[in-house]
Parts: C-alpha cells; structure tokens; sequence
C-alpha cells in the first residue's frame, strides 16, 4: 500500500527524480497491490517501474514489455514478485486475465491498463504521468528533453 502523503499532483524534474519516486514507492508495496500507469510514450512510465523494481528489491533489468506483453521479475530478498504488463494491445479485461497472472502475490505494474483495471481489482494505485508534447511551443516529438520536467498524478481508485 502507497503511504497516503503520495497522493496528488507532482512535477519531477528529471529522470532519475522519477526513478526515485518509483523506488520510494517500490519499498512500501505488498503482494497484491496493483499499480496503473497511463501517459504517452516517453513519459516516464518504465523509468518510474525500473526504480519501482529496484525498490521491491526484484531481479532485472527492467524493460518496456511491450513486445512480450507480460514480464514477471522474481524477488531477489524473498519478496513479491513483480509483473510488468504492457496492455495497449491487449483488447479487454478477458485477454488480461488470459495471461494467468497471480494478482495476490505479485506487485503488478499495468501500463495502459485504466479501461481494464475495474474488472481485475476492486482497488488500485492509478498514476499518471504527463510529458511535454512535440508542437507545443514549437518543439517537434524527436527534440524533447529526456530530462524534461513530467507531472505526476497519482491517486487510489476503487473498482
């Protein structure tokens, strides 16, 4: 469970700040916390889970599943595991639930997972992270700043 102070709206100014959050966050979660993180490509979202790994204390590296689906890190300090799940392909809650995942002792991480999160949890942490967009202020999607400061909404939801 995420300490309640970490609810709200945060700006993070770097990547590793992000990495940092993910950690913090990473120490306090227990088997059977599910986590969703929605923003557009580049904004953080396997940045935050990377350093959310490391604070679960899980076997990496930690990459962008987006290819594989689904990706489960064993604990490396008999903790619980943690599954990262890629959902923009998938079409619903039942292609989800296809892919057998133990929700009651892992951590999941659903990227692109809000549509679908109400059918597989009656709670869950819903984080969203916000990223400069190329054409704003003229800048094109390839000139962003990696470090480029990103706003992060997080928020406990109920199925």
């Amino acid at each position: 469970m995420i300490d309640p102070a970490f609810l709200g709206r945060r700006e993070i100014a770097t990547s590793d700040d992000m990495e940092h959050l993910g950690f913090v966050i990473g120490e306090q979660l227990k088997p059977g916390d599910l986590l969703v993180l929605t923003g557009p490509l580049g904004a953080g979202k396997t940045t935050f889970t990377r350093g959310l790994a490391e604070g679960l204390g899980v076997r990496g590296p930690v990459q962008s599943p987006t290819f594989v689906i689904a990706r489960t890190h064993p604990s490396l300090v008999g903790g619980a595991p943690l599954v990262h799940v890629d959902a923009y392909r998938l079409g619903s809650a039942a292609e989800l639930d296809d892919l057998d995942i133990d929700f009651a002792r892992s951590v999941v991480v659903i990227e692109w997972g809000r549509e679908m999160a109400s059918a597989i949890a009656e709670q869950w942490w819903d984080i969203e992270l916000e990223r400069p967009v190329g054409g704003a202020e003229g800048i094109a999607d390839e000139d962003l700043d990696a470090d480029a400061p990103r706003i992060v909404t997080i928020g406990c939801m109920l199925g």
